[in-house]
């Protein structure tokens, strides 16, 4: 006869532990360093295909990077190019596309807020 509440089960895949209990992912340390570095790569990547200087600050290019790779990941998936053998390149474009026009976008209203 089982008691309290039920055993809770950890999915593990290729992407790390997700917990099953609450339905949502289970953040771990490293998988936070890790959005940041890669927002951060994004992000410079982003500011590299934008011609020009652009005035933003590391903290706004990080913000700007991972809401790119969210964004990105996110329309993968809608596409059917996010789970793909090997490196997602396509996913990885999209990333980069969006995290340009963040650059863009923000490089854009801060140089008509100096006027």
């Amino acid at each position: 006869m089982p008691r309290g509440p039920p055993a809770r089960t950890l999915n593990v895949d290729a992407r790390g532990p997700a917990s099953s209990v609450t339905g949502g992912i289970l953040v771990e340390i490293t998988g936070l360093f890790s959005a940041i570095i890669f927002g951060l790569v994004i992000g410079g990547l982003g500011r590299l295909v934008v011609p020009g200087r652009q005035h933003l600050s590391l903290l706004v290019t990080l913000l700007v990077g991972i809401v790119a790779a969210v964004a990105g990941t996110g329309v993968a998936g809608l596409i059917g190019v996010a789970d793909t053998p090997g490196v997602d390149w396509t996913e990885l474009a999209l990333q980069i596309i969006f995290a340009g026009g963040g650059v863009s976008l923000l490089a854009g209203a801060r140089s008509r807020q100096h006027q």
